[in-house]
């Protein structure tokens, strides 16, 4: 209940962020504007984020003919997780890694790459594509889509306020050194909050996978597992698209340090403590 209610919080915040760039450029004409522009592309990632997804990684669909054990497993998940079937993709890539898309339970997508398959045993495989049956239940995948639209059209305004000035309600100019503050801070600003909203998804998604598959431990196990393969296979797809990181049940672009502010999800160690602590409860 906490997660979701600092889900709630942020993607006010980073809404509110959009709009204030809005009434920085124009005034309330501005704000409007922005608004329009926001819901604008907001449709568009909303209808057709999934199919880009799918082609940026060369996705390919199977069925119960084509990998049949797979199919299966996902198709019983699904089930316990009172879900539609789902469309079910194959990524020919070595990196162990798993993403869900689609814009709602009736219209999702889960995809696995090849490596996954190899390097997890079953039990390990059935709860990470719980995981990502999980983020389908709790439509994440339009929470995601959004906060990541409303990010970049952030740093499309604050730009567009560097180069052409802002003005305020009467119409007068804005401070040139605002403009230069917003362009520097609003995306930093939309970014942190963006992915504050993924890595409290991703223990909510966590949860709801342990309940699905009924065994957090190997949902933990799993995690623990593709973090240590993740170390030294990049997965080239998502190095050339690093937008789409925040879907991956792990980030293959995280880093320590400093970078973890950026990192799309949250530390594996945290995540596999509070799986194992569910599995003890």
């Amino acid at each position: 209940m906490f997660n979701l209610l600092k889900t709630a919080v942020l993607m006010a915040a980073i809404t509110a962020l959009f709009m204030a760039i809005g009434a920085l450029i124009g005034g309330r004409a501005g704000m409007m504007i922005a608004l329009v522009v926001a819901v604008g592309m907001n449709f568009f990632s909303y209808w057709f984020s999934d199919k880009m997804v799918l082609r940026m990684y060369n996705a390919q669909e199977v069925d119960e003919t084509s990998a049949p054990q797979f199919y299966r497993m996902v198709r019983d998940l699904a089930q316990r997780a009172q879900l539609p079937m789902p469309r079910v993709y194959l990524i020919n890539e070595d990196a162990p890694n798993a993403f869900a898309t689609g814009r709602n339970p009736e219209h999702a997508a889960v995809a696995a790459t090849t490596g996954i398959l190899r390097v997890l045993s079953e039990s390990e495989l059935r709860g990470v594509m719980a995981h990502e049956l999980a983020h389908v239940r709790h439509r994440d995948i339009l929470i995601s889509t959004i906060s990541a639209t409303m990010a970049g059209a952030i740093s499309m305004l604050a730009n567009f306020a560097m180069f052409f000035g802002g003005r305020d309600n009467e119409g007068r100019p804005q401070n040139p050194i605002v403009g230069l503050l917003v362009m520097l801070l609003a995306p930093l600003a939309a970014s942190l909050i963006q992915m504050a909203i993924s890595r409290a998804r991703e223990f909510e998604a966590d949860r709801g996978g342990a309940e699905i598959s009924g065994d957090p431990k190997a949902l933990a196990s799993a995690l623990q597992k593709i973090h240590r393969y993740a170390q030294g296979m990049p997965l080239e797809a998502a190095e050339r698209h690093p937008e789409t990181a925040q879907m991956m049940i792990m980030n293959p672009l995280s880093g320590g340090g400093l970078r973890g502010l950026f990192s799309t999800h949250p530390s594996t160690e945290e995540r596999v403590a509070r799986l194992l602590a569910m599995q003890t409860a």
